[in-house]
């Protein structure tokens, strides 16, 4: 650890109003606030919720295994067995699921809703904090509409995860977290996954040389990496500050002679960098080309942080081998390319070609249409891939939009495939959820039913829809 005992302060500090007692006091600080890296606190855990079984569909359970016919018991919100000829207990409802594809929900590593909130208005403009290169200090659940229609349309399409990130106008934007996409919300806190871990939003190349080239810079490639190397520098030696701090703390708590050291000014930014040096804030970093994510792997070696993926990531098929090796993932888009002069370089092949290479693959939106649709997003990739030569199962594309996106936000452990144990985040499909024809059914999130096509009262009712609801419902 680079300063394994700056966490309980950062935790102190994280939160308002600020832990330490006035300088005139001589009784010890205690710190015991929730981790420093939740942006929110914590809902409570699951502890209630009905028992019910899916009984006879296909189940791709995005661990290797699919059964042909089999069954998912869920108890108090949770996988509680996964499996052919399961035992319904004699509480348990029954939910006849044959000739249907059960899944895991869909994970987005990539989205921008609530913070870009439709009707797209200036007024819900809030992804972009562009004043400055580095805004470290802002934070996506700060700037996050609840009640953003998108919300609900993901959700109809088996979105039951997804990680809101800020713009990448910046070289740091801020803070992203990670959501449950629940109906009904009312506060980030309510959509908030309990306990994963915020996300840091990096960009590298256009975007930044783009905004900020008439106002002060960077112009350049270079400029970017410098305002990298000049933020993380500061942010080391604020760590350092508050460890030296910590230290006189201490010798002052022993010594009544001495005089109460005077804590350093807290700086928001900085903490959060810290945090990231600390490895309890995951950088995610936007990023077209090869050669810059090459030199993004070299520049987080240097400076002692690590990116858990790269968004975008057009040219990743080039550096397969060399994402494998640094455990990064590359969250990639299943077609979308030449929009811009760093996206000239893309192949349908992409996501495909780093999974062959043992790297992790991740399939993203970064479009509140394109989450409704991530299921065919990553049939299109897994059939470019096959169409290559490259053998993709079907298992290992669902990964790209499950598992491996839950990896990449930190969840793995709870949510992301059918596991006794996880999440009982599930979605029932009519078919094949690789079919161009695929529709979810029913959406499960924690065990609770959250979407269903053919009720009503579980599907997405906002003002947007009045008068449309016939004809938006019938072309689902």
């Amino acid at each position: 650890m680079l300063f394994p005992r700056m966490r309980p302060l950062l935790a102190c500090l994280l939160l308002l109003p600020a832990c330490a007692p006035p300088l005139a006091q001589k009784t010890p600080i205690t710190a015991s606030p929730p981790a420093a890296h939740h942006t929110l606190q914590e809902p409570t855990a699951i502890e209630q919720g009905e028992t019910f079984l899916l009984r006879g569909g296909r189940v791709m359970t995005a661990t290797g295994i699919v059964y042909e016919k089999a069954d998912v018991l869920i108890r108090k919100g949770r996988i509680a067995a996964v499996g052919p000829n399961i035992e319904a207990p004699k509480d348990a409802r029954i939910v006849d699921v044959g000739s249907k594809t059960v899944t895991p929900g869909i994970v987005d590593t990539h989205s921008h809703m609530g913070v870009y909130a439709a009707p797209r208005l200036r007024a819900h403009l809030d992804g972009n904090e562009a004043v400055k290169p580095v805004t470290a200090y802002a934070r996506a659940a700060d700037g996050f509409w609840p009640q953003d229609p998108q919300l609900d349309y993901a959700r109809a399409g088996g979105v039951t995860t997804a990680q809101i990130l800020p713009g990448s106008a910046n070289l740091i934007g801020g803070r992203s977290f990670t959501i449950k996409l629940r109906p009904n919300l009312r506060s980030a806190k309510d959509a908030h996954f309990a306990g994963a871990p915020d996300g840091l939003k990096m960009a590298c190349g256009e975007n930044p040389k783009r905004v900020y080239g008439e106002k002060g810079g960077p112009q350049t490639r270079m400029g970017n990496v410098a305002g990298y190397r000049k933020a993380f520098i500061e942010a080391r030696e604020y760590a350092t500050k508050w460890t030296r701090y910590e230290d006189k703390l201490e010798s002052w708590q022993a010594n009544e002679s001495d005089k109460q050291p005077e804590a350093p000014s807290r700086d928001l930014g900085l903490e959060t960098l810290a945090l990231v040096l600390e490895g309890e804030i995951l950088v995610h970093n936007h990023c077209y080309r090869a050669d810059e994510m090459s030199l993004m792997l070299d520049l987080a070696d240097e400076l002692g942080f690590s990116i858990r993926s790269f968004h975008h990531a057009i040219e990743a098929y080039k550096i397969a081998d060399r994402l494998a090796a640094a455990g990064t993932a590359a969250s990639v888009w299943a077609d979308w390319w030449g929009f811009k002069a760093e996206a000239y370089d893309g192949i349908r092949e992409n996501a495909a070609m780093l999974s062959v290479a043992g790297a992790r693959a991740i399939i993203h939106s970064d479009s509140a249409i394109g989450i409704q649709r991530l299921n065919q997003e990553a049939a299109k990739a897994m059939s470019s891939g096959r169409h290559a030569g490259i053998e993709i199962s079907e298992d290992e594309a669902l990964r790209w939009i499950t598992l491996n996106a839950a990896w990449a936000l930190g969840v793995a452990d709870r949510t992301g495939s059918l596991e006794v144990g996880k999440m009982a985040d599930i979605v029932v499909w009519d078919r094949s959820p690789f079919s161009v024809y695929a529709k979810a059914e029913q959406v499960y999130i924690d065990g609770e039913l959250s979407y269903d096509r053919h009720d009503p009262e579980h599907q997405p009712r906002t003002d947007f829809d009045l008068g449309l609801r016939d004809e938006i419902r019938s072309s689902r």
